[in-house]
């Protein structure tokens, strides 16, 4: 009788502890990457945030507009080239083995600096049309594109390794050569955007020089055709996500200029610089995440969903503490340190804003296991639906409510995509053939019993 009372109440501990286990296994394997993430993150962040700064001290307000022009279109660029060459690389070549990465990489580098040679023409292009100040901008990122773009996918390439320590040492290089090159242009009476957009590139270029003697790989640019035709199937669709973002993101920012006018757009401005711990947060984990993601379904395909849901549940409890320091210390002096006589009018658009950051964590689980499975038709379809959804429900509560109606908006957009993206999960996991969810979605007994199985 005492032996099956013991027996039973075993059995009943078996789905926590499998938890723990699980739980503790993760921790201690991804725990130095999340951090190499972070730390690679802030010095990316930091500098260009001081590069913002020093600029908007250095330019005039003409000048500074060409630069954020330049901006937008390299950012534009960026999800090109990464959804077409880094984003398969950490799909497909996270955790595998060092030759098997380094014939990936050269490839995908190689892809990545002819995605920049394109976008450099056309940016090229755009200068001889543009002329003038705008003109000089385009310019000198048209002949800096390529370089960026390798700079950029050195970074995800030695994440998808697990390498996070290389990353933040090729992004310091950029940051230690830049800041002084700045400094020393206008010493020099060469403080123009066009001086500025090219050292900024050429920078990168020396942090791009750097990474083939950290991998000991060579870019090979004869072989981007090659890489896009093998990963067909990923590529093209990832690009669709990155840019469909970058266009929602756009097309709200001018719909509420149109509707509101430009000080409903500068609180909404003001209430995102209050996420910049988060900002960097996020963009941190996005580096580590699907690399993760794709490590636990190669060795343990039944846990991705226990690890998608800690990651989602992590990232959402973050967002929801930041958004208590918030609205506790804004009143209390913060408003006013951070955003000046600007804070009252921000104060109302945290709730939603916080709220839309919170959901966002929630999505960002199912995002990495999208990504992991390889599921490239159902990511873009959730990623394309929230964007439409992000536009809409935004510029309707921007007519109903003005700039807090905006952002409610905009919250309810986000748990619209982050349900869908769920929903697309759910479906993908069985079509793998290794997770057999059945009727449950978390199955911790399962993933307990299955624990010596890899893929």
């Amino acid at each position: 009788m005492a032996a099956d009372a013991d027996a039973r109440a075993a059995a009943s501990l078996g789905p926590m502890r499998s938890l723990a286990g699980a739980f503790q296994r993760l921790r201690s394997h991804a725990v130095r990457r999340v951090g190499w993430g972070l730390a690679d993150q802030a010095v990316s962040s930091l500098t260009n945030f001081a590069v913002s700064i020093y600029l908007v001290h250095s330019l005039g307000a003409a000048q500074f507009g060409a630069f954020g022009l330049v901006y937008v279109t390299y950012g534009f660029a960026l999800n090109v080239s990464r959804g077409l060459s880094t984003d398969p690389l950490m799909v497909r070549f996270s955790g595998t083995d060092v030759t098997r990465w380094r014939r990936a990489v050269a490839m995908c580098t190689g892809t990545a600096t002819v995605v920049g040679l394109i976008a450099g023409a056309c940016a090229l292009v755009a200068a001889a049309i543009l002329g003038g100040t705008p003109g000089a901008a385009f310019r000198a990122l048209g002949l800096m594109l390529p370089v960026l773009m390798l700079q950029d996918s050195w970074r995800y390439s030695f994440f998808a390794l697990g390498r996070g320590s290389q990353a933040f040492l090729n992004d310091t290089v950029w940051a230690v050569t830049l800041l002084p090159t700045l400094v020393m242009l206008r010493k020099t009476g060469h403080a123009d955007v066009f001086w500025f957009v090219f050292a900024w590139g050429a920078t990168a270029g020396v942090a791009a020089a750097v990474g083939p003697l950290q991998a000991r790989v060579v870019p090979k640019l004869s072989e981007a055709g090659s890489w896009l035709s093998q990963h067909r199937d990923l590529g093209w669709r990832y690009m669709a996500e990155g840019t469909s973002s970058s266009i929602a993101g756009q097309l709200r920012g001018y719909g509420m200029g149109f509707l509101l006018g430009l000080a409903a757009v500068g609180y909404v401005q003001a209430a995102a610089t209050l996420l910049g711990p988060m900002t960097i947060l996020f963009l941190a984990m996005s580096l580590v995440t699907i690399p993760e993601a794709a490590r636990v379904l190669r060795r343990a395909p039944t846990r991705l969903p226990l690890f998608c849901m800690l990651v989602s549940g992590g990232l959402a409890a973050l967002g929801l503490a930041w958004a208590i320091v918030l609205l506790v210390a804004l009143p209390r002096g913060l408003g006013g340190w951070l955003l000046g006589p600007i804070w009252r009018p921000t104060y109302p658009l945290v709730v939603p804003t916080m709220l839309g950051v919170i959901g966002q964590g929630a999505g960002a689980g199912a995002f990495a296991g999208l990504h992991a499975l390889g599921a490239s038709r159902r990511s873009l379809n959730a990623v394309v639906l929230g964007a439409a959804a992000f536009v809409g429900f935004s510029l309707i509560g921007a007519v109903a409510g003005g700039a807090v109606g905006a952002i409610w908006g905009t919250a309810v957009a986000v748990w619209i995509s982050t349900m869908m993206l769920w929903w697309q999960l759910r479906s993908a996991l069985p079509e793998t053939g290794n997770i057999n969810v059945g009727g449950r979605f978390w199955s911790v007994r399962e993933a307990g019993r299955h624990r010596g199985r890899s893929r």
